[in-house]
């Protein structure tokens, strides 16, 4: 799925991604497939989705 960075918690390592779908996918930093120097909002992203007890998550996330 593609999708951009809608908030980002540097402190944290955690955010949510607006899909395509425009649903939000909750994402940790150790969810991108390779760690990114910098994460800022409204980057561009693909990403696949799971869904755990919590919702639905992003993984395998990937900067474009």
């Amino acid at each position: 799925m593609e999708g951009r960075i809608k908030f980002f918690k540097q402190d944290k390592g955690f955010g949510f991604i607006i899909g395509e779908d425009e649903k939000d996918y909750f994402f940790h930093i150790t969810g991108f497939r390779e760690q990114p120097e910098n994460v800022s909002k409204d980057d561009a992203v693909t990403f696949d989705v799971v869904e755990n007890n919590r919702g639905l998550q992003a993984v395998n996330i990937e900067l474009n």
